[in-house]
């Protein structure tokens, strides 16, 4: 057991550390072009399934309530909170749109809108970014395997190259950690974490 524990810590540290040297200039371009449309007056919309709709809540408080005090909050709203909304979509209209309606009553130009997806593939968040594309948001995804057809539809598409869905997300998580850190770093703020 303890060298399974072992092994699976340095896979997700090796995936994790692999990703990082690949995409950091690209993340540095992405915490670049959010920081903008924060500065902008833009808000952060975020949506996923699943184990991904948690992820989604999760960035959306750590820009709406930063654990640090001193950190500006940020307008940020994850789409998969509402029960009643999601159902009501779903049984009225398709479940591929309940991101998407979202959206086209919420969103503006100069907002952003950010799909968490281990596959790349959801019908509800390849919709929600077409959407995304027409209303003239930033378009984000965070994806693993292939990318799935997340990967053409956003601007900034980050795949973490793997077929394991809990090294995927583990490495969204440290995604989103340093993205909400650099964001407000390249708004101004210090460098404490």
């Amino acid at each position: 057991m303890k060298d399974a524990i072992l092994r699976k810590a340095r896979e997700s540290g090796d995936v994790k550390e692999q990703f990082f040297r690949a995409e950091a200039d690209r993340i540095e371009a992405l915490v670049r072009a959010m920081a903008a449309r924060f500065s902008g007056g833009g808000r952060l919309y975020v949506m996923g399934n699943g184990g991904s709709a948690t992820d989604a809540q999760h960035i959306a408080v750590e820009f709406f309530h930063p654990i640090i005090e001193k950190r500006k909050p940020l307008p940020a709203v994850a789409l998969a909170t509402d029960p009643a909304l999601l159902t009501a979509i779903s049984n009225d209209r398709d479940f591929a749109k309940v991101f998407a309606d979202q959206l086209r009553v919420l969103a503006r130009p100069g907002d952003m809108a950010l799909a968490v997806s281990t596959s790349g593939k959801s019908p509800n968040l390849v919709q929600a970014l077409e959407t995304a594309r027409e209303l003239g948001l930033l378009t984000i995804a965070f994806t693993g395997k292939d990318g799935g057809r997340l990967a053409d539809l956003a601007e900034y598409c980050f795949v973490v190259p793997s077929f394991s869905i809990h090294r995927i997300q583990e490495t969204h998580v440290a995604l989103y950690h340093i993205v909400w850190d650099l964001v407000h770093v390249a708004l101004g703020e210090d460098d404490v974490i």
